[in-house]
């Protein structure tokens, strides 16, 4: 069977263990059922996420063009404290910017590869979890928008890490640690603005990932400079698939690329 289509980010399912899907335009592959089986990726062309042209991707599954102009791809969805849309303030497009940025946002904890603390709209708890290979998660605060989790997240880097090691997460070199502990050791680090949507009354998120082996050395697969790959995979985590041979593969990073996948 062969599937061709854009890649997109791996759509999940939070279950005892993380069901995955695989948009390729015309059909869904539950990409567990793959696992131990071989699969063949073939890179085919480019195809921009917004204007669907054949231009080339230059960051965020968009070409430069769009990268630069659409406000999905604004500065503020990496710099959450960038947010101006409580104030008005228009960066590329306020009603979209309102839209996003005016919804409640939680400031977490995750450890994937370390103890780390991110910002994410309500609503993706706990995918933006799941795709960032997180095997536990707390909810720190829950702010009413944007910016003030974004200027929380940035006050509570100084005490904590806000980066994933990614081959330390995929060799699944992980310690569990005490998450509600880390929670109330950071809560005196908030900013005084922020300090009333702190979360005192809730447990860890556990996630199991569909892993059968984990690399050792895992190596990451380029397919601009490998078109076609081969291998028989043996796991999913975060959004990288994980092959035997411990070549992985980050389904996210490569969005806007073309690709047929042979099963």
């Amino acid at each position: 069977m062969i599937y061709q289509g854009v890649l997109k980010k791996m759509m999940t399912e939070n279950a005892a263990e993380i069901l995955y899907y695989l948009d390729m335009n015309t059909d869904f592959i539950n990409m567990n059922q793959l696992i131990n089986k071989e699969i063949t990726i073939n890179f085919v062309t480019y195809e921009c996420l917004n204007c669907h042209l054949e231009k080339k991707i230059y960051r965020q599954g968009f070409c430069k063009s769009c990268f630069f102009e659409i406000p999905s791809a604004a500065d503020w969805i990496m710099k959450p404290e960038l947010s101006k849309a409580h104030l008005g303030i228009e960066d590329r497009d306020l009603a979209y910017e309102q839209a996003v940025q005016l919804k409640p946002h939680i400031v977490y904890l995750a450890n994937s590869s370390n103890v780390k603390v991110g910002v994410t709209r309500k609503q993706q708890v706990p995918t933006r979890w799941i795709d960032q290979g997180a095997h536990e998660a707390i909810e720190i605060l829950e702010a009413p928008n944007r910016y003030l989790a974004g200027i929380t997240e940035v006050a509570l880097k100084d005490y904590v890490a806000d980066k994933t090691n990614w081959r330390k997460m995929l060799k699944n070199d992980i310690e569990d640690v005490d998450l509600v502990a880390w929670r109330d050791k950071l809560k005196a680090f908030i900013p005084e603005e922020a300090k009333e949507y702190f979360i005192d009354d809730n447990v860890e998120t556990h996630i199991n990932f569909p892993v059968v082996k984990y690399p050792e050395k895992p190596k990451s697969l380029n397919l601009i400079k490998t078109p076609k790959y081969t291998g028989k995979l043996v796991g999913i985590k975060g959004q990288y698939l994980i092959f035997e041979d411990e070549t992985v593969f980050n389904v996210r990073s490569n969005e806007g690329l073309v690709v047929s996948i042979e099963v």
